[in-house]
């Protein structure tokens, strides 16, 4: 059906991201910046019809954090995290590697 005009996708998995394109209004743009090993799922015929676009970038820069966190004062937003203790650390790790962890994960060193 489409609709979007961007799609910003973090997401870390090729298979994952096909499906988003689906999403895409025509002359849409898909910007990835999640990395994975894995292909990027779609077909050509998803990709011309609608004249769309996909297109990476590296994030992270020390200019990039610095905006992002003078955006995010502007429009007081704030982090949804998850604290573990240092001594859950081990667990929350293994939980990130299984891919159940659904907000950034925070290892409180001290109480």
């Amino acid at each position: 059906m489409g609709g979007a005009d961007a799609i910003l996708t973090t997401v870390s998995s090729g298979k994952a991201m096909g499906p988003l394109f689906g999403a895409l209004a025509n002359r849409g743009k898909f910007i990835v910046v999640g990395s994975s090993d894995e292909p990027l799922e779609l077909s050509l015929y998803q990709l011309l019809v609608g004249s769309k676009t996909i297109s990476g970038e590296v994030v992270g820069t020390g200019v990039n954090e610095g905006d992002t966190l003078a955006f995010s004062v502007l429009q007081n937003i704030k982090p949804m995290i998850e604290v573990v203790s240092l001594e859950d650390a081990p667990a929350a790790y293994q939980k990130m590697m299984r891919n159940e962890a659904r907000l950034r994960m925070v290892i409180q060193m001290m109480r």
